[in-house]
């Protein structure tokens, strides 16, 4: 007898629907499982007869050949173990196979029948839907995930004989509703850390905000406990709200990662990855031999936080350059081509030089060649993409001890909103949404000078010996620090506090 069930394959951040045909001969015996599977997927004939006879049933001593189609793309993983097995059970006649199409089933087997969660449930849920699938069986750890994808039936299951009386016996499941829209509400605006938090620092807590309103990259320069760390995890509580359409990408990529919680259904707080300096370029960007999104990915409409940059290996560090100007990750293999969203904000930390405290320390022991090598670990093409270069200075005594707090993260927050609101209307017609993402057309459209503004930047770069690359960067955030106060025009303090936040572009740091 032949039967088709089916399941699903992960390829970037999306499902495509696989056809498992299980078909039992008569004469012969033996077990062919065909149709590019891997390792994982080979080995699942011992965990699904040890599964089965824990559970009152058997793999039938016939010939039993396995199809997973399409035969030319690769499948892997140990997600296919519940839909061979009951495909095995509905083909030998044990299992009633009537409505066995209406359903994607998915599930890890243990031994004992039991089911353990699997990855990319997200992005498979809403390919089932478009395809008009019923339901979607699945371990039950991964219901909520699943369950924030409307008009689908959402079954969660703990051992492989629920499955098996739900077709038999129609013994009903339990099924999972969530109503995404109130979830995705009551927990949007919670922040583990808050800026109120933060002592001092006022003049890196501004320019954090310009950053986070216009989306601009920001790199934090400071010795070592100047809060540089303190201030870059509390970003994403003063970046806009998440959109529904925002925190579905998000989550699907997490999904697809197999980072998602068995009591998260939906993510509502923008991403926080904060790799360690050993990260490999894969690790960051993504790939491998079977491709995995990397930190880049991960962090996608997030923030990535690389804390004492110049500490991570160059060759990492420069595979960041193209992800940063295209906000995507393409990664190409012989027979097939993957892509990963990587829009992010980034921001980065560093000491002003190996010892951390220069110049502020009088004994600063480090010579000018070892100085020159350690600013020279950041390439130029790589600090073209950072907008904002801030100086953190070390907390003084009497600001760590005022007991006063500071302002909170909502309230920054708010302007920030104001400020990509106005973007958002300037930019309707573009493929732009916020300052940072401006080119050379763009910032000659919106970012118009007067002369008490030109003569200004002009003097800046001649008297602070500003690099030519800095020019096109003070404008976008200039133009963000208008957005900002709720301007049209830039001013002249606009593009005088802009040129203060270009700190590794002037001579004092080119020793």
């Amino acid at each position: 007898m032949l039967v088709k069930i089916y399941g699903s394959a992960i390829y970037g951040v999306t499902a495509q629907t696989i056809t498992i045909e299980v078909s039992v001969d008569t004469p012969g015996v033996g077990y062919h499982l065909v149709g590019l599977p891997d390792n994982a997927i080979k080995e699942s004939s011992y965990r699904i007869s040890a599964a089965l006879k824990n559970v009152g049933y058997k793999v039938p001593g016939k010939k039993i050949t396995i199809n997973m189609a399409p035969a030319d793309l690769r499948k892997e993983g140990s997600a296919y173990d519940l839909s061979i097995a009951i495909g095995i059970l509905a083909a030998s006649d044990q299992i009633v196979s009537d409505n066995i199409a209406d359903y994607i089933i998915m599930g890890e087997l243990s031994l004992d029948g039991g089911l353990q969660p699997i990855k990319g449930v997200l992005p498979i849920a809403i390919k089932a839907r478009e395809e008009g699938f019923k339901g979607f069986i699945l371990p039950k750890q991964n219901t909520r995930e699943a369950a924030i994808v409307s008009n689908l039936e959402v079954y969660g299951v703990d051992n492989i004989s629920e499955v098996i009386n739900f077709f038999n016996k129609g013994l009903p499941l339990e099924r999972t509703v969530i109503d995404t829209r109130k979830e995705f509400q009551d927990k949007i605006n919670y922040f583990p850390f808050d800026f109120s938090e933060v002592k001092g620092q006022e003049t890196a807590k501004r320019a954090m905000e310009v950053a986070a309103a216009g989306g601009h990259n920001i790199i934090l320069i400071g010795p070592p406990g100047s809060g540089k760390t303190m201030l870059a995890k509390r970003v994403p509580s003063i970046l806009p709200p998440f959109t529904l359409k925002e925190a579905l990408e998000t989550t699907k990529i997490h999904s697809v990662a197999g980072k998602i919680g068995s009591e998260t259904s939906l993510m509502t707080v923008r991403p926080f990855r904060s790799p360690h300096h050993t990260i490999s370029d894969v690790a960051l960007v993504g790939g491998g031999s079977y491709p995995q999104p990397g930190e880049i990915s991960l962090a996608h409409n997030g923030v990535l936080f690389l804390d004492e940059m110049p500490e991570f290996k160059r060759t990492v560090l420069e595979v960041m350059r193209q992800p940063l100007e295209d906000r995507v990750v393409t990664i190409s293999r012989a027979k097939f081509t993957v892509n990963y969203p990587a829009s992010f904000m980034l921001v980065a930390s560093m000491n002003p030089s190996p010892s951390g405290y220069f110049p502020d320390d009088p004994n600063n022991t480090s010579t000018s060649f070892e100085m020159q090598r350690y600013m020279n670990r950041l390439s130029g093409p790589l600090l073209d993409r950072i907008d904002i270069h801030v100086e953190v200075q070390k907390v003084e005594f009497e600001q760590l001890a005022d007991r006063r707090k500071g302002e909170d993260s909502l309230a920054i927050r708010e302007r920030v909103m104001k400020a990509r609101e106005a973007q958002n209307e300037r930019y309707q017609d573009l493929e732009i949404s916020y300052n940072a993402q401006m080119g050379p057309k763009e910032i000659e459209r919106f970012c118009e000078l007067d002369e008490v503004s030109r003569n200004l930047i002009k003097t800046a770069m001649d008297k602070l010996s500003l690099s030519a690359r800095a020019y096109d960067r003070i404008l976008k955030v200039a133009r963000t620090i208008a957005d900002l106060e709720g301007t049209s025009e830039i001013r002249s303090d606009h593009i005088a506090e802009a040129i203060q936040y270009r700190s590794l572009d002037r001579e004092f740091w080119n020793i």
